[in-house]
């Protein structure tokens, strides 16, 4: 069965010409010109990747996104923010909201298929034994429904987040280089570069620092989860 892509973009052009390439790499394409739209066909259609303009009429790629973020059941999907923003700060905020990836205006369409493959295989792979769960205190890393829980408690995390922490309490002690967590978790020479690897680890301590869990910045080097 066909991937199939979720495009959301306010411009008609851009979305016929991502249209008839997508399809013509084997894709399913899903188009969208508003949020709202948007929206409504993330529910009803359950794509497997979204790419999300970042600038559309009412409401906008960021609110669409922290939307997407909070669903229960499809909060996970990768989504490539697509936008004709290119500062840092642009990039940082929609990372920092559960982007997995990032691609300016203009850009090509060759690279951009790669990014949408890449980060479908990211999402599909799985190399860890999905019968064994890792556990940390009260920590539990479960492979099969790809969810984390504390007590007992679900921690609601997005696909990249869930496979970063999960790539630091399997190599408990070991100091993972940011280089090395980009590579493993995005599976290639991410355009966002190392700043997006503390984004998330910023966006997972959030979520389980309340419970005592911590892990450690090694200063200029990377992160490691502490075996206490």
């Amino acid at each position: 069965m066909n991937k199939k892509v979720l495009v959301v973009d306010d411009e008609p052009n851009i979305l016929e010409l991502l249209d008839y390439n997508l399809r013509k790499d084997g894709f399913d394409v899903i188009l969208a010109e508003t949020g709202e739209a948007a929206l409504e066909l993330f529910v009803s259609e359950k794509p497997d990747i979204v790419l999300l303009d970042q600038m559309l009429p009412g409401i906008d790629g960021l609110a669409v996104l922290k939307k997407i973020r909070k669903m229960y059941d499809l909060g996970d999907v990768p989504v490539i923010i697509v936008t004709a923003k290119s500062e840092e700060v642009d990039k940082i905020v929609g990372l920092d909201l559960g982007a997995d990836d990032y691609i300016t205006k203009p850009f090509s369409v060759r690279e951009l298929s790669s990014r949408i493959k890449a980060n479908l295989r990211r999402s599909s792979s799985d190399e860890y034994d999905t019968l064994i769960d890792i556990v940390h205190k009260t920590l539990v890393i479960n492979n099969v429904s790809y969810k984390a829980f504390i007590e007992q408690e679900e921690i609601i995390m997005t696909l990249k987040e869930f496979e970063l922490l999960r790539m630091l309490l399997s190599n408990k002690e070991k100091v993972l280089t940011r280089d090395a967590i980009l590579n493993k978790v995005w599976g290639y020479k991410y355009y966002g570069g190392t700043r997006t690897v503390d984004v998330h680890i910023t966006n997972i301590r959030r979520k389980i620092k309340e419970y005592g869990i911590n892990i450690e910045t090694i200063r200029g080097v990377g992160y490691r989860f502490k075996n206490e």
